[in-house]
């Protein structure tokens, strides 16, 4: 099979209050607008070589409209499509904002991808043109800016279903897994379409809503950079959700935060690069230190929180004996709750998971 795509190349965020999330990207996260379009506003950041790399469109709650790749060439972007419907999925063609024809399809977990090879390249006015001919912009004035968009992470209700689907189709690596200590369940994988760690993420959604984004992610060039990018986040009043520190998968450095629609955003830097053809993906347990390098710190609750949220729903109750003083209620078949540490044990300590990762989302 041909190489089909090159990278990720934009995300569509939706969000019910545009100009607080716009508002947000350019005075704290570093990216630039660019346009405005039929309700959407187009940014960048001041390294992304394209016309665009985020757009943000008004909608009722935080969620991913669609995820972009650019694919490897003209052709592939016919045999991508060819695969796609070959494997009983139809999309359709349009006309995008500055990439030209295009093909949009929804897979089978529900998210909406778009595929394309034509891209207006950014040309940056004279003000802000870089003395580097490589460079498409200065870099950015705001600390900590981001230089480019790097990958986005999806929620699906069956991770290993999720990757197989998208390697065997769209040709993405499947570069490792993430099976739980406690049961052999797998919670997260990462896939790829190129040397990077990964450029599409997945981790498991327990929720009955499809379609969901766990978070995307922004480059900075150094951990320095990182650092002065949570150090200047936390005096803006923006809280750090998890990090700064180190991923075992992958070996990024990584911060989490929230923009105002409550949808999480990642920034990171740093890891390996994977060249091998062939690779063979390795299984990852939360003990050995998947999303947390050091071992030392556990995954907050809240990282677990995917977008939009769930629908409400109530749970079915059984009845409990008059006499007992304890109210019990029936879990869902096939859920379980989360296991809280002791108070006062230390996060991730022995035999504690680092990945607290609940198979089912409440609202």
């Amino acid at each position: 099979m041909i190489h089909l795509l090159s990278h990720l190349s934009y995300v569509a965020i939706t969000t019910p209050d545009v100009e607080a999330s716009v508002e947000f990207y350019k005075t704290e996260v570093g990216l630039t607008e660019v346009a405005r379009e039929n309700g959407s506003v187009y940014l960048r950041c001041w390294g992304d070589y394209y016309a665009y790399s985020v757009v943000v469109v008004p909608g009722d709650e935080p969620a991913m409209e669609t995820m972009a790749w650019r694919t490897s060439s003209p052709e592939a972007l016919e045999e991508a499509v060819t695969r796609i419907e070959a494997a009983g999925v139809t999309g359709e063609w349009f006309d995008g904002y500055k990439i030209g024809r295009a093909y949009r399809f929804v897979g089978p977990f529900g998210h909406s991808m778009t595929l394309h090879w034509d891209v207006e390249r950014h040309q940056a006015p004279g003000h802000v043109a870089s003395i580097y001919p490589d460079r498409p912009e200065r870099r950015s004035k705001v600390a900590g800016a981001p230089r480019q968009l790097d990958h986005v992470t999806i929620a699906a209700s069956n991770v290993d279903e999720f990757a197989k689907w998208y390697n065997d189709v769209l040709g993405f690596r499947i570069m490792a897994r993430t099976v739980l200590d406690e049961a052999p369940i797998s919670v997260f994988s990462v896939l790829t379409t190129n040397e990077k760690s990964h450029d599409l993420g997945v981790v498991l959604d327990g929720s009955s809503r499809a379609g969901r984004i766990n978070h995307y992610a922004f480059w900075v060039d150094t951990y320095e950079e990182l650092l002065i990018a949570a150090d200047t986040l936390m005096e803006s009043g923006v809280a750090i959700e998890y990090g700064p520190s180190i991923h075992g998968i992958g070996e990024q450095t990584f911060l989490y935060y929230r923009e105002p629609s409550s949808l999480r955003i990642e920034l990171n830097t740093g890891g390996y690069r994977n060249y091998v053809p062939d690779w063979t993906p390795n299984t990852w347990k939360p003990s050995l230190g998947s999303s947390n390098f050091y071992k030392n710190g556990a995954m907050p609750m809240s990282m677990t929180e995917s977008f939009p949220r769930p629908t409400a729903r109530r749970r079915p109750r059984r009845a409990c004996p008059r006499s007992s003083a304890r109210r019990c209620s029936t879990p869902t078949p096939g859920t379980a709750e989360p296991r809280r540490p002791r108070p006062g044990a230390a996060a991730g300590g022995p035999g504690a998971s680092a990945f607290p990762l609940r198979f089912k989302e409440e609202p």
